[in-house]
């Protein structure tokens, strides 16, 4: 299927490894010219390497998506001229909510609420003058189903789904889109830290609470990176631009709801 993408430049956010790599592999196979992100230089280094290696254009920025400048690396290696943006940052770290401080609090919303809203807020009237911008946030099945643990990340992921709600209704005459991705579990390194939360606070091995986890899912698995980097890009196609404002769970089943 040819997602009209073609020549399309794509800032992805923190993906040198996990979900947000997913992503940009699949925009890059989409014809996307990719500016990859993340903190630890070897890593993006060698996700760089791969997806040249398949014949993509790419070009990195290493560093803090939070930190202002390097939003403004990833906007100067694009040539000022972004069609696509995936807003993505790791986490905090599961914690119960009572040893979180003012400071942790504090960190976890500008890096999971602040950093993306700042970031769409220097790209996106370049998209409405071009007619044409897909803006994709990355947040979290916890956002439909809180899970324990992760309320500092929950909370800043459900603030920054509601302060955009409203703008993507803002931007929408112009083909401009923004739209969130809410994964459940999936096979990266983030998901060996739910289970070694999840064994300690319910007393059993880590080998246990996978299994557990697992059983959880009607799927009876674990999401492959790749089937999540394809609905990205699905999102970000030219013909989606009918699509706007939606949280789409991606979550083997696991949320029981029909909302």
């Amino acid at each position: 299927m040819d997602l009209g993408l073609g020549g399309r430049t794509a800032i992805v956010c923190a993906s040198s490894q996990g979900l947000g790599r997913a992503c940009a592999t699949a925009l890059a196979a989409a014809g996307c010219t990719v500016i990859l992100n993340g903190r630890d230089e070897a890593g993006l280094a060698e996700a760089a390497a791969s997806l040249r290696a398949s014949g993509a254009t790419v070009r990195t920025v290493a560093g803090d998506i939070a930190d202002e400048q390097v939003q403004q690396a990833l906007i100067d290696a694009a040539g000022g001229v972004i069609d696509v943006l995936v807003a993505n940052n790791g986490g905090p770290p599961l914690r119960d909510f009572r040893t979180l401080d003012g400071a942790a609090i504090h960190a976890g919303i500008d890096a999971n609420m602040v950093a993306p809203i700042r970031l769409i807020q220097k790209v996106v009237d370049g998209m409405i003058e071009r007619r044409f911008g897909r803006i994709v946030c990355i947040t979290s099945g916890s956002v439909k189903a809180p899970v324990g643990g992760l309320d500092l990340s929950s909370g800043a992921r459900i603030g920054l789904t509601g302060f955009l709600a409203g703008v993507a209704r803002q931007v929408a005459h112009a083909n401009v889109t923004i739209n969130f991705l809410l994964p459940g579990l999936f096979a990266t390194r983030r998901l060996a830290g739910v289970h070694a939360y999840n064994a300690q606070t319910r007393g059993m091995s880590i080998k246990a609470a996978e299994a557990a986890a697992r059983e959880r899912i009607p799927a009876q698995r674990f999401g492959e990176p790749r089937e999540f980097g394809e609905a990205c890009a699905f999102l970000c196609a030219a013909s989606s631009g009918f699509i706007t404002g939606q949280s789409l769970l991606i979550d083997g089943g696991a949320y029981p709801g029909v909302l």
